[in-house]
């Protein structure tokens, strides 16, 4: 600690005493502006979480790097804390507006407030989740931090990659607590999800430390280091060993102890209306999933709607390809076993998948002008799930670029089974992860000038994810990238129905009180999708309730505001502004974009997002990892 004091120092007086004094008042102290009130609070949340500080990656490896030897705090006394601090922040607000602000300044000051509102709304309930489950908590989440986030560039960062599997130790041991706490507050996972989760655990310390994937790619990484020596790779490999065999293992087997007495505690429910408070969580879980006040039966009967017209859709689409026999669902499933759509399951099968989403990427980056004013810089690499973490993961997730660049967006995609993603489904699973989808929305957001850093962060669902669904459907109607492939526009359609599903299934488990089952059997009989796949699907949204959600109110509303647009402004709609419009006033609530797209339809200028830059990062192609 005393030597991290003392570098921060060394670096502070690189700058003059006057300049020091000058911007402390004006930023940190008593900040100029809202822009600078929000980025005093934002770096100050920021400066609390040594993991968010690497997930940034801007100043790890340097010499103001204090952080990347650390993990958060995951107790319950840090939690009280933190809903301190954000009472604090949301209070501070108040002093910088909204009275006399405008344009930009009043659109960060509404887009905070309701950040910290929901922030805050949010650690209402100290028991209001399954805190370690299949697909996600610490026991999934921090191997792969640590093991593709944290970086091993050099001698030091490999210490630190020592220490922080020491503290991950810590971390297990802070959360068994938090687990046995919620147990004896009512919070028990049901017994499909204390199965699954079990199954997860003891795969992860099956092997052995030797084997684990937190020593073998510690290893892995050590090998390219020419700056180490061999002696000193061999003496971080047995301590990485050591800790593992010693500290996290016995860790796991202490919190698989504990999962396994729930099985006989638990029941087989599977909406949250079974825990305490319950229903209480859930409709604060849907405000934050969707950004609005849409309430569960308004989504349900909204997912009903939506599931009959994609279906409709669907069964001309299948008609024309001349598959007439059976239902939709069997007619797909059918479609989704053909052996010409599927790559081998094997390596050279996968490299084959992650070439042809390459390829997907470089016919779409060349049209992308046409629709687009900014165009991303930032390289995009598509890689292959982690094998250690593929039975836990979703079919595939996109990771945003580090704001200094020394990270790509990644698009990260299961090949455990490559029959889960044939050939003629992969076009839209690709525009929704990369481009023009989250890889332009997020790498997007980072280049906005002259806005705080939490409007940069998108760290809304509804609105991500409402892009994404929105992106890949102008894949369709305006870049025409399925104009000879008919095939490949089942395939989007076939996603739009699975998340037109989700509104169904989410709010009936949740609200409705259906049955696991019925869940399953509702998906089932209108995606296509194998039983397995959708099992794993009705699962995750059991653990993440309302999040699956914001994915199909975030495009209608998105799809609301250009339909009202097009019919305003006629032939002096342009697609290009609109779509600067959404991207480059950064991420925020649903119902505050509505608010802001009234503003901008008022506007004497469609010009009227901030200023935006492109540094001089090129794009490269993408690799298989």
């Amino acid at each position: 600690m005393a030597k991290r004091i003392k570098l921060f120092i060394v670096s502070i007086l690189c700058c003059s005493l006057t300049g020091i004094i000058g911007a402390t008042f004006w930023f940190w102290i008593t900040p100029v502006g809202v822009t600078n009130y929000v980025n005093k609070i934002t770096f100050q949340m920021a400066l609390e979480s040594p993991e968010t500080l690497t997930y940034l990656g801007m100043i790890d490896n340097t010499i103001l790097d204090f952080h990347s030897d650390e993990l958060d705090d995951y107790t319950k006394e840090k939690e009280e804390i933190t809903l301190r601090q954000l009472v604090k922040a949301r209070s501070g607000l108040n002093e910088y507006g909204p009275k006399e602000l405008s344009g930009q300044e009043l659109l960060t000051w509404e887009i905070t407030a309701w950040f910290l509102d929901n922030q805050i709304d949010q650690l209402k309930f100290s028991h209001d989740k399954y805190r370690i489950n299949q697909i996600s908590g610490v026991t999934v989440d921090l191997p792969q931090f640590l093991t593709d986030t944290h970086a091993v560039v050099d001698k030091r960062s490999a210490e630190r990659y020592l220490l922080r599997l020491k503290e991950f130790a810590r971390v297990l041991s802070e959360v068994r607590v938090r687990v046995i706490d919620d147990a004896a507050h009512g919070v028990i996972p049901p017994d499909f999800i204390v199965k699954k989760t079990l199954s997860g655990l003891r795969a992860f310390i099956s092997d052995g430390a030797k084997m684990n994937p937190l020593v073998t790619t510690f290893e892995r990484r050590l090998s390219g280091l020419s700056s180490v020596t061999e002696n000193e790779k061999n003496k971080f490999s047995d301590s990485a060993l050591d800790i593992v065999e010693q500290k996290i293992l016995p860790e796991y087997k202490s919190i698989i102890d504990i999962i396994k007495g729930f099985a006989e505690n638990t029941n087989h429910h599977a909406g949250i209306w079974r825990i305490p408070n319950g229903e209480t969580i859930y409709k604060l879980k849907l405000q934050s999933s969707t950004t609005t006040d849409i309430n569960a039966e308004s989504i349900h009967e909204l997912g009903l709607t939506e599931v009959l017209r994609i279906n409709i859709e669907m069964e001309q689409l299948l008609i024309k390809l001349g598959h007439t026999e059976g239902t939709v669902a069997e007619r797909v499933k059918k479609l989704m076993k053909a052996p010409d759509q599927l790559f081998s399951n094997t390596d050279q099968g996968r490299r084959e998948m992650i070439n042809y989403l390459e390829s997907l990427d470089e016919v779409l980056m060349a049209q992308a002008p046409q629709f687009f004013s900014t165009i991303p810089p930032q390289p995009l690499e598509i890689i292959r799930v982690p094998v250690y973490a593929q039975d836990s993961s979703p079919g595939g997730y996109y990771q945003s670029p580090a704001l200094d660049g020394s990270r790509p967006g990644r698009f990260y995609i299961n090949q455990k089974d490559t029959a889960d993603n044939p050939r003629w489904t992969l076009p839209t699973f690709m525009y929704h992860e990369a481009a023009p989808g989250h890889h332009f929305q997020l790498s997007a957001s980072q280049l906005i000038e002259g806005v705080p850093l939490l409007r940069k962060l998108s760290p809304f669902g509804a609105y991500t994810e409402g892009w994404a669904l929105y992106a890949e459907r102008i894949a369709k109607t305006d870049m025409g990238m399925y104009e000879n492939y008919p095939l490949g526009d089942l395939g989007r359609l076939q996603s739009e129905m699975f998340r037109a599903v989700r509104l169904v299934v989410d709010s009936g488990m949740h609200a409705k009180r259906w049955s696991r089952e019925k869940a399953i059997t509702y998906m089932i009989e209108n995606t296509g999708m194998t039983e397995a796949e959708v099992t794993r699907e009705i699962e995750r949204y059991v653990v993440w309730p309302g999040q699956a959600t914001s994915y199909k109110i975030g495009q209608l509303r998105i799809l609301e505001l250009r339909a009202v647009a097009e019919n305003r402004l006629k032939d002096k709609f342009d697609l290009k502004h609109f779509h600067d419009f959404v991207l480059m006033n950064g991420g925020m609530p649903l119902d505050i974009l509505s608010k802001q797209f009234d503003r901008w339809m008022e506007s004497t200028s469609v010009n009227s997002y901030p200023r935006h830059s492109l540094p001089a990062l090129q794009r490269k192609a993408s690799v298989y990892d």
